[in-house]
């Protein structure tokens, strides 16, 4: 089974333009997501996929296999899609280019399942909250499943609402998902017919498109301390993670 990962880079970003750039203790934040993609040895190659010109001679300069793509893609998955259709695999990773901190051992964990089911078509990844802020956090989507792992809603609020027990623990996404070309192919054509899918476009999450249109989407529990980086103050606290980690000898920027 041929495996390749993609890394969808957008500049123009609403909340934090030139994120992929920016700067964490000497490389930019591109270059750390691709450094813990190349130790998941699953993948047949990993690529960048991006629509700027800054994002593409950056990955270029420092060694990092790179794919320019259309500028009139609505979500990363589209950017994904476009590589797929260039490089031929039997199952497409796409990993956000905004977690510089995801351990290999978590983006293999959205690969494992394909080994053992044939039959399954797209993965995704989510972890326990553990900090009640998350719960209530809009930029923090909420997975919720059924009693076999499979995806029923995702939401920016908190859900679902304990009215009824307080005995839950609540999830939130963790952005790796794993395709097969034929879902990726259908998420791709249905927004150049359509656009985003109708609760996909309210809550902004990518991975709807394919619930709302009677998808299963396998969820995999991982425990990920991973912090996504959707604020400059997102990006000051992975600063200084990623110090004290080179300090401690964990990880290298060089």
């Amino acid at each position: 089974m041929k495996i390749i990962g993609v890394i969808p880079a957008r500049y123009k970003s609403s909340r934090f333009p030139g994120k992929p750039l920016a700067d964490i203790c000497g490389k930019p934040m591109i270059w750390w997501v691709y450094q813990q993609c190349k130790k998941v040895d699953d993948f047949d190659a990993v690529y960048v996929a991006t629509d700027d010109s800054k994002i593409f001679d950056t990955c270029k300069e420092l060694g990092i296999d790179v794919v320019m793509t259309s500028e009139s893609h609505k979500t990363g998955t589209d950017r994904v899609g476009e590589v797929a259709e260039k490089v031929p695999a039997d199952l497409i990773v796409n990993i956000q280019g905004d977690e510089p901190l995801l351990e290999p051992a978590t983006i293999k964990a959205a690969i494992a399942p394909f080994y053992d089911n044939p039959d399954l078509e797209i993965s995704n990844l989510m972890t326990k909250i553990d900090d009640p802020v998350d719960a209530i956090n809009p930029t923090v989507p909420k997975v919720i499943t059924n009693k076999d792992g499979i995806g029923i809603y995702l939401t920016r609020a908190m859900a679902p609402y304990p009215k009824g027990s307080l005995d839950y623990a609540y999830y939130k996404q963790v952005c790796v998902y794993g395709f097969k070309p034929a879902a990726l192919k259908f998420y791709c054509e249905y927004g150049k017919k359509y656009g985003k899918a109708k609760v996909e476009a309210v809550e902004d999450i990518e991975i709807l498109r394919f619930i709302e249109n009677g998808y299963k989407v396998q969820y995999i529990n991982v425990d990920s301390q991973t912090v996504a980086v959707d604020t400059p103050n997102d990006l000051e606290r992975v600063r200084a993670i990623v110090s004290e980690k080179i300090a401690a000898g964990e990880i290298s920027n060089l």
